[in-house]
Parts: C-alpha cells; structure tokens; sequence
C-alpha cells in the first residue's frame, strides 16, 4: 500500500483528500516507481477541477494528482525496454496515476535514466518545464544573436527557456511582475515590468507562457509567436508547442542539468504531507519559479 493525494471527483481544492492505495502493477509499456520527488504544476489543478476533461475525463476515479516525477524504478513490464528494477529515473505518469505519490506508474517511452550526480528535486522538474523549454527552443529553431520575448518569464517553464535560449546564443527579455526582476536578471535577460509598464518592442520570436489576454498584448511583438498552455494562439496566426514527451528529449534536459547549464530554479520543496500548500500556491498564480514534493521530507 501507498499514499496518495487525490479526488473522487471533479471540483476546487476541497475535493482532494489522501487515501491510501494498493501498489500499482505496471503493464507491458509501463514501470512502477518508487517516487523521490514530484513536481508540481499548472495541469495538476486544471485535470483535478475538470477543465480539461479531454485528457482526463475518461480515467476512473479515484484520480492521483502530478504528471512527473523522479523515483526508483520498483518494476518494469516486458515492454518496457531500456530500463530496469534499481534505476533512478525520471519520466510521465499514466493520467490519472498521478505522481502525488508514494509509488506511481510511468509511461517506459517516456520514462529515462538519470545521472547518479542530478539530485531527485532536480530530475522531478525535467518532464514538464525542461523539455516544454526544450521543444520550444527547437521548434522556434532560432539563428543566434535572434532576439526573443519570454512572456511570463518567471515561472518554471519561463525561467528553462531564458537559461537554454540564452545557452543558444539568443538575447532573451523576459515580461513579469515586480518580484520577477531579480530573477529574470539573474539569468541573463532584460526585464519588463508589465505592472509599471507597456509591454513593446520588437523581437524575432515571443514565447509566451501566461495566456489570455496577456498573450493577445504580446502577439504582435514578433514574427515567430509560440504559447505553451493557451491553444487560442492559433487564431493569433502563432502555433502551440509541440510537445515530444520523449526518452530522447528527458535525457537531453538532464544531461544539460548535469552540466551545470540549466538550473531548475527550485523556489520550494515541500514534504507529501504538504502537497495542498504546494498546489494552492501554484494555483494562485504567485509562485515563482518551480515547487516540487520531496518525499524524504
């Protein structure tokens, strides 16, 4: 048996409760994880109140909270192949399955090793914000010296695309509150305080990451226009991201995290217990940076 922080329904933050579960049995394509740390994202509050039925409408319930983790792999199933009981993984869990989790199920295609020397709290952000930044970088394909406009630069998946874009020889400006200067400054980007300021310019692509109206204010600002949870840039003549969820690209992102080129930008770390307060402040929108449940804690 393991615990686990989920809902038996759709709804607000009230619907979740810990329960106690069996340990999953992973299938063919699948390997049960033992889960070091868990990141804590945007999805997990939208799947949880039922906004995006389309991904998670058809999974029984109880649901598990968390899309990524990073654990040691208790099982794999014969499909599963490259990957074997004892290693330190990284990877996605099955919908619904979560990560919110003592153990957990993952996806073996995407599922990958991790180097001995990455800590847990870093490999548990590399499924969502890492290679999200990573299939931007690569789909935008930019020539270096291009200029590009992180909107929302101050969260997770913000913070990865200024690090590796300007690991790419690209200028980055990132947009943000007032909090966010230091940070934005910290990894080598210009800064715009959209509270104190009209967002303008020109640059060769925007990367948007905030959505809404705010999207709408930054889509002229450039000829290339990528958003990474808002599907609407489509209709502003941009493209969403196109996402891999790949073995290939995990390993690529901890290879750069092992190398001292991307740093996740851990901005908290909270034991399972407290996995509530990590999502509410994600859902607040105020969190800067990445959270991530760390199950020695």
């Amino acid at each position: 048996m393991s615990t686990a922080l989920g809902y038996r329904e759709f709804g607000a933050a009230d619907v979740q409760e810990f329960f106690d579960r069996p340990d999953p049995v992973p299938g063919p394509a699948e390997v049960l994880v033992r889960v070091a740390a868990a990141g804590v994202n945007p999805l997990d509050h939208l799947l949880r109140s039922g906004h995006v039925r389309e991904l998670n409408g058809h999974v029984p319930f109880p649901q598990v909270l968390g899309m990524e983790a990073a654990g040691t792999v208790l099982a794999a199933g014969e499909d599963a192949t490259g990957l074997e009981v004892g290693d330190r993984v990284t990877g996605f869990a099955l919908t619904g399955a979560g990560t919110y989790a003592e153990t957990t199920l993952l996806l073996g295609e995407s599922t990958a090793r991790i180097p001995d020397t990455l800590p847990w709290t870093w490999a548990a952000t590399i499924p969502v914000a890492g290679t999200t930044a990573l299939d931007v970088l690569d789909q935008l394909d930019l020539p270096v010296g291009a200029s590009l406009l992180v909107n929302g630069i101050g969260g997770g998946v913000g913070i990865a695309v200024a690090q590796l874009a300007r690991d790419r020889g690209l200028v980055v400006t990132g947009t943000g509150s007032t909090a966010k200067r230091e940070l934005a400054t910290k990894y080598g980007a210009a800064f715009i305080d959209y509270t104190a300021s009209s967002v303008v310019g020109r640059f060769d692509a925007v990367v948007d990451t905030v959505g809404g109206e705010s999207l709408r204010t930054v889509a002229p600002l450039a000829k290339k226009l990528i958003a990474v949870g808002d599907q609407s840039v489509t209709e502003l003549g941009g493209e969403f991201v196109h996402r891999r969820l790949d073995r290939a690209s995990l390993e690529r992102v901890a290879e750069l995290m092992a190398a001292g080129r991307l740093d996740p930008h851990i901005t908290g770390t909270y034991p399972l217990a407290r996995a509530h307060d990590a999502l509410a402040l994600v859902e607040s929108r105020h969190a800067s940076g990445k959270l991530v449940l760390d199950l020695s804690l």
